[in-house]
């Protein structure tokens, strides 16, 4: 069976876009800052963990993300908007370095639940890797696929790929914590949580610009 140029210009497109949203370089490295003095195998499970659940989101908001945003009323810059709010949460903490249960603990939760700290759903799975942007995107392409078998087949191949490759480096991000150091560690941690708070606050504006409140 030949492939045709337009199936492989998808396949393209959805891998870059999917690379790009995902980001599975800077998912790695926020991990390793998050899970900086957890035990490694706690990490290898909140890693396959949060890729499993994300796998699972994006093939629901795949399927079926445009049929129930439509129906609920919700637009695709309403959930970029709100994702955006959770994301920044996030960076501010990491760049305080402070615990207030979003990407850790609380204090109660800790006394209970000591060394059981799980990022693995949020903010691993959502919204680290399947963020607003990249559900967004997963509905887009594959509406741009118009139901072609091949083009759509082209998409989740590029986004199982993405997803792959996430796992690989979240996997590795155990051995970066080792190689590092906590303390050097921390210092990325601050660093990125700079820049995942820039990239929070551009994912609001989108949102914002879009729903054409400022207009």
């Amino acid at each position: 069976m030949d492939i045709s140029p337009k199936v492989i210009e998808t396949g393209l497109v959805a891998f870059t876009t999917f690379f790009a949203v995902i980001g599975p370089i800077d998912v790695a490295a926020i991990f390793a800052g998050l899970t900086a003095g957890m035990p490694s195998a706690h990490r290898r499970r909140m890693a396959i963990k949060g890729v499993l659940v994300a796998t699972i989101i994006l093939l629901a908001f795949a399927f079926f993300g445009k049929s129930v945003l439509g129906y609920l009323g919700i637009t695709l810059f309403s959930l970029k908007t709100a994702g955006g709010i959770l994301l920044l949460l996030v960076g501010i903490n990491m760049v305080l370095a402070h615990s207030s249960g979003i990407s850790t603990t609380t204090a109660d939760e800790a006394e209970e639940a000591a060394h059981k700290a799980d990022i693995s759903v949020f903010p691993l799975a959502t919204p680290l890797i399947a963020g607003a942007g990249t559900m967004g995107a997963v509905v887009l392409l594959m509406a741009d696929a118009h139901g072609d078998v091949l083009r759509t087949t082209a998409v989740l191949l590029a986004l199982f790929a993405n997803l792959s490759l996430s796992l690989i480096l979240l996997l590795m991000a155990t051995q970066i914590q080792k190689l590092l150091g906590i303390t050097a560690l921390n210092v990325i941690s601050r660093v990125i949580g700079v820049l995942l708070t820039a990239l929070a606050v551009q994912f609001i504006f989108d949102g914002i610009r879009g729903s054409n409140l400022l207009s």
